[in-house]
């Protein structure tokens, strides 16, 4: 394990004593006395172990007191990484640096103490694919590929090997985009819904099957609201508009936002993500997403076998 200061942080002095890692104060701590210790930080680069960097640091004139006391502040501020040499050595150069970034954004957001590498591990097994608008679908390809998933594939409709970890079903929710999800459902495969129509973009909700609202669950909602929306489906599935209306804008944010949910879910659980039992919308021109809930239906024939505590029915700006 090689001790490094969290990518992305930017090392900023306050005064001649007090060194601040990183800018905002939502991520940055500060650290005094420092002035005896400056040489240390250019030590945290992830290329020593830890005897490694306190021993070059006594050559600088630095006591090893000192460097264990400024080692332990960084990592008990959450400003240090350990990240596992082997991790690094797996990766070719240039794909390396093409996903640190990510690996950079991933530590800050998840607040790991690997550099990312957990989060490296479980996008390198996850199978993600892709079904319906390929507008919406195409761009979340793009981001997820970014993003560090080499398995992006076209929807298959077919788990005879390892099925997928999550599929995206995009579109103006018809027929075929309706018949993927029951399929999913049936066959007990996550998913999460993106569209983007009538200037409205909506991701979510994240299927999970036997345990959270799908789509079909939404639509017993709707009816108990509206009598008549059982025949306004029956329309939706049978015809959609020619052109839809869905700007560039827009379908970027409902695919940036579908590759997110689907990286929270890849990377920290499924039940990370806001998009469960849940859709998230977008309506321009203000461009602000809010958060709708949609707690599994008791009249649904989905049959989650234990029904999580729904969120509480308001909507979150965010």
């Amino acid at each position: 394990m090689r001790p490094a200061l969290k990518s992305g942080l930017l090392p900023v002095w306050r005064d001649r004593d007090t060194l601040q890692i990183g800018v905002d104060p939502r991520r940055a701590i500060a650290l005094s006395g420092m002035s005896g210790a400056a040489g240390l930080i250019g030590l945290l680069d992830g290329s020593r172990d830890r005897d490694q960097v306190i021993a070059a640091a006594a050559e600088r004139g630095i006591p090893p007191a000192t460097s264990e006391r400024v080692l332990a502040l960084l990592a008990a501020g959450g400003a240090l990484d350990d990240f596992p040499g082997g991790t690094l050595r797996t990766l070719p150069g240039p794909l390396r640096s093409r996903l640190a970034p990510e690996l950079a954004a991933a530590s800050l957001a998840y607040r790991d103490t690997d550099g990312g590498a957990r989060t490296l591990a479980r996008r390198s097994t996850a199978v993600i694919e892709l079904a319906g608008d390929r507008r919406i679908t195409g761009e979340a390809e793009r981001i997820l590929r970014a993003a560090g998933l080499s398995r992006v594939r076209p929807y298959s409709g077919q788990w005879s090997g390892p099925g997928p970890t999550l599929v995206i079903v995009a579109g103006w929710l018809g027929a075929r985009e309706r018949a993927v999800c029951d399929q999913c459902v049936a066959d007990c495969v996550p998913h999460l819904v993106a569209t983007a129509r009538e200037a409205i973009g909506e991701v979510g909700p994240l299927v999970l099957p036997s345990e959270s609202a799908c789509l079909r669950c939404l639509d017993h909602a709707r009816a108990g609201h509206d009598p008549a929306w059982p025949l306004i489906l029956a329309q939706i599935c049978a015809r959609r508009p020619d052109p839809p209306a869905c700007d560039a804008v827009l379908v970027a944010a409902v695919a940036a936002q579908a590759a997110a949910q689907a990286l929270l879910a890849i990377d920290q659980g499924p039940a990370a993500s806001a998009a469960v039992n849940g859709t998230l919308e977008l309506v321009p021109p203000d461009f602000r997403w809010r958060r709708r809930s949609w707690p599994p239906h008791p009249d649904c024939t989905c049959g989650p076998l234990t029904r999580p505590a729904a969120r509480p029915a308001v909507a979150e700006t965010f």
